[in-house]
């Protein structure tokens, strides 16, 4: 069997043991070196998904259907089902996920334990608040009913718990009405990063769907332009369009990263002058909400060495100074990020105890792991963050520092009374140990 591995391909460590489960009544061996640690599809970024002790419990294999009611959207599955798997069986009923993340490989039960957002969260907040109820077993072998009436701490220790608070056997979740799988959608540039701020308030109020692309080489008075796309579910008279997934893959794994300042210049400059789509136009959901997941195998792009995801949050007090920063530093490193993705959080309160999301702005970047000098970067992007008060994303980290860690999460102690006395994650050792 493959070692797992977190989807950006670090920290490169293996536990002692793996175990997959298939029955979701079945009950944890006692056997397994410990700690355990649940572990889905593997689109986590660093190690949060990973421990170098004990054992990863391999959940894909709880992959069955419980009960869905096509009347009022309430579907329950079991925790191993991909978001992709469900939107296949919900989608030609009428029904989509109210909050999806940017791929839809993702399971449901990782979406729960990082409580996942996407490009609605000002308009319908994330994953976490569409969770109904979900079945928790624990090490010692007690089963946990959660939900908001019903011992509703576990369920909000559990959504955004990091995997830590037990296993998930099943989720019930609400899904939201569409007419159709088409969305109707709309780009538009912004000039720089002044443009944006104005831009994404505009069109927040109109639009349930936003999400910007940054160019993190551009200086000057071109710092943070980019391209905002905008988007909703199609109304019932609009016209069908002929659809086909067109399924690329990385055929090879390089031994170096394809991204470089010359390919990613290049790259930067002719995806902010593509042709813009004006409102109205018509596209399928599938490349709306995941462009990348055409691409299978496209974390090897950067090479074997992996790559580092960044990806903060800072209250809106301080976020267009510290975006500002960031950007500003990131341009001087020469390190450009080929995914670089703005985004406005709303005001909704996430539910969960350790959830990332939270008012203000997020930048999510990407970087070549070039050891030393990309660690400095990130470093210095800490600081920034650190001192806007900001926050760092759990599910895609691999080298947080335990205060910034513990500043963004001041519930992280709290959040220790609910962790089983058996469950831990190389991520969760490193910020709190």
């Amino acid at each position: 069997m493959k070692t797992p591995s977190s989807w950006n391909r670090v920290p490169d460590i293996a536990p002692e043991a793996i175990c997959a489960v298939t029955d979701r009544a079945a009950t944890i061996p006692k056997r397994l070196p410990r700690p355990l640690l649940p572990y889905g599809n593997g689109r986590s970024y660093g190690d949060v998904c990973l421990t170098d002790k004990g054992t990863l419990i391999l959940t894909r294999g709880l992959d069955r259907f419980i009960e869905f009611d096509p009347l009022q959207g309430r579907l329950r599955c079991e925790a191993g089902i991909t978001l992709g798997e469900i939107l296949a069986l919900v989608v030609p009923q009428g029904w989509f996920l109210a909050s999806t993340p940017g791929t839809q490989f993702a399971t449901i039960g990782g979406a729960v334990a990082n409580d996942v957002h996407g490009k609605n969260h000002h308009d319908l907040g994330c994953f976490g608040h569409h969770v109904m109820a979900l079945e928790l077993l624990r090490s010692d072998g007690e089963v946990i009913y959660c939900s908001p009436e019903t011992n509703p701490q576990w369920l909000y220790s559990t959504i955004g718990g990091l995997g830590l608070t037990g296993l998930i056997r099943w989720v019930d979740v609400q899904l939201k009405p569409i007419l159709n799988p088409w969305m109707r959608v709309q780009s538009q540039r912004f000039a720089n990063l002044d443009e944006f701020w104005t831009m994404s308030q505009e069109v927040e109020a109109y639009w349930p769907y936003t999400v910007a692309w940054i160019d993190c080489l551009a200086s000057g008075e071109s710092r943070g332009r980019g391209i905002l796309l905008t988007g909703d579910h199609a109304p019932a008279q609009s016209q069908p369009i002929g659809y086909r997934p067109r399924e690329k893959r990385m055929l090879i794994d390089p031994p170096f990263s394809m991204i470089n300042h010359f390919t990613l210049k290049t790259f930067n400059a002719l995806y902010y002058r593509q042709p813009v789509r004006p409102q109205g136009t018509l596209t399928h959901y599938t490349p709306f909400f995941y462009p990348l997941d055409a691409i299978q195998n496209w974390n090897r792009i950067y090479g074997k060495k992996g790559f580092f995801q960044y990806q903060c949050v800072i209250p809106p007090e301080n976020a267009q100074a510290a975006i500002a920063d960031l950007l500003d530093t990131i341009a001087r490193h020469s390190d450009g990020s080929f995914l670089a993705v703005l985004k406005m959080f709303g005001n909704k309160k996430s539910v969960g105890m350790l959830s990332f999301p939270r008012p203000g702005a997020t930048l999510a970047l990407d970087f070549p792991n070039r050891g030393s000098r990309t660690l400095n970067l990130l470093s210095a992007l800490d600081d920034i963050v650190r001192s806007a008060k900001g926050a760092l994303y759990p599910a895609k980290d691999a080298r947080m520092p335990a205060d910034l860690f513990q500043s963004g999460y001041p519930a992280w102690q709290d959040f220790s009374r609910f962790v089983d006395p058996h469950f831990s994650s190389s991520f969760w050792r490193r910020v709190t140990l």
